[in-house]
C-alpha cells in the first residue's frame, strides 16, 4: 500500500448503525482511533480500559469527534481475571449483542512481573485475559448472526514462540522481546483456533499487524532496545524477501489503526476468516508455528485448563 489510509477513511460509505462494536484498550493509541472511526460510521462502541480518567477523555473525545456518536464505558484490566469477568458482564448487561469484538489492548517489552493470576505479564494481557473475555463474550457475538473478532497480533511474533511446557516463564531466565513474540504468536493461534471453533455461529476471527506505530507502548523501550529490535525487524524483512533501510517504519495511530478497522467492516473479508492481516490486506507471512492449527487447537485447550484454574 503505497499511500496509507486512516482508520476513518477505511469507513467512508459504512454503515454501522444498529451495530456495536467492543474495544479494548479503548483509553489511548489505536484502541481510541478506532474507536473514533467506528463511533463516526454510526456504532455504539464500548470502550474497555483500565485507566478510568482515560476512558472518560476518550469518551468525550468520540463525542466531539463525531458528533451524535453512541458510546458505553466499561472497567476492565486484563491482568486481573476477576476483572474481565466482572467487565464481560458490566457488557453483557449493556448489550446482548455484540458485532465486532476488537481485543486491541496490550503491553509490550515490560520488564518481567506477572498479573494477579500468576501469568508473565506480557502473555498474561495480551492473550490469557483478552481469551477469557472472548470466551464469556460468545454468546453475545452468536447473537449477531455475523460477528467478526478482531484480534491485535504484531509482525514481532517472529521474535518468540510460545513455550507450551513454559508460557509463564517459571523455568527459564526472562527475555522480554521472546516474551513479547510468544504473546503476539499466542494471539495469531487463538485467531486460527476461535475461526475454526466459532465460525458455525458466524463467528470470524482475524489476527491483525498494524506496523510499527507511535505509542505509548514503547515507554518501556531504551535505545539499546530499538537496536535489537531494527534487528529483528531486519531479519523478519529478510525472511520475506522484502528490502529494508535497517529503519524502523513508524506509523501514527490514525494510520495503524486502519487494519483493525479494516478487519471490523470490509465487505471484501465476508465469509473469510482465520487470516492474518496487515495494510488493509491479507498477508501470508506468518511464521508457520503460530498458524499450525493443531498448535492452535492444543494452545486453546492450555488457556482454558490455565484460566479455569
Amino acid at each position: 500500500m503505497n499511500e496509507r489510509r486512516s482508520a476513518l477513511q477505511i469507513v467512508e460509505g459504512i454503515d454501522l448503525s444498529g451495530k456495536v462494536c467492543v474495544i479494548t484498550g479503548a483509553s489511548s493509541g489505536l484502541g481510541r482511533e478506532s474507536a473514533r472511526a467506528l463511533a463516526a460510521a454510526g456504532a455504539h462502541v464500548v470502550l474497555a480500559a483500565r485507566n478510568h480518567d482515560g476512558l472518560a477523555e476518550t469518551a468525550q473525545w468520540v463525542t466531539e469527534e463525531a458528533p451524535g456518536a453512541r458510546t458505553s464505558t466499561v472497567q476492565l484490566d486484563l491482568t486481573s481475571l476477576s476483572s474481565v469477568r466482572a467487565a464481560a458482564a458490566a457488557i453483557a448487561d449493556l448489550t446482548p449483542v455484540i458485532h465486532v469484538l476488537m481485543n486491541n489492548a496490550g503491553v509490550m517489552f515490560t520488564p518481567f512481573s506477572r498479573t494477579r493470576d500468576g501469568f508473565e505479564i506480557q502473555i498474561g494481557t495480551n492473550h490469557f485475559g483478552h481469551f477469557e473475555l472472548t470466551r464469556l463474550l460468545i454468546p453475545q457475538l452468536t447473537a449477531a448472526r455475523g460477528a467478526r473478532l478482531v484480534i491485535l497480533s504484531s509482525g514481532g511474533h517472529v521474535m518468540g514462540d510460545v513455550d507450551f511446557g513454559d508460557p509463564n516463564w517459571e523455568h527459564r531466565e526472562y527475555d522480554k522481546f521472546v516474551a513479547y513474540g510468544a504473546s503476539k504468536t499466542a494471539n495469531i493461534l487463538h485467531a486460527t483456533e476461535a475461526d475454526r471453533r466459532l465460525r458455525a455461529a458466524g463467528i470470524r476471527a482475524y489476527a491483525v499487524h498494524p506496523g510499527t506505530v507511535a505509542t505509548s507502548l514503547a515507554r518501556y523501550m531504551s535505545r539499546t532496545d530499538f537496536s535489537q529490535l531494527r534487528q529483528y525487524a531486519a531479519a523478519s524483512s529478510a525472511a520475506r524477501s522484502e528490502p529494508t533501510d535497517g529503519y524502523l517504519d513508524f506509523v501514527m495511530p490514525e494510520h495503524g489503526a486502519a487494519t483493525q478497522v479494516w478487519a471490523a467492516v470490509s465487505p471484501e473479508l465476508a465469509d473469510r476468516g482465520g487470516l492474518y492481516l496487515e495494510d488493509c490486506a491479507v498477508n501470508d507471512a506468518v511464521a508457520p508455528y503460530a498458524c499450525d492449527e493443531q498448535r492452535a487447537a492444543d494452545f486453546w485447550a492450555l488457556s482454558e485448563q490455565l484460566c479455569a484454574q
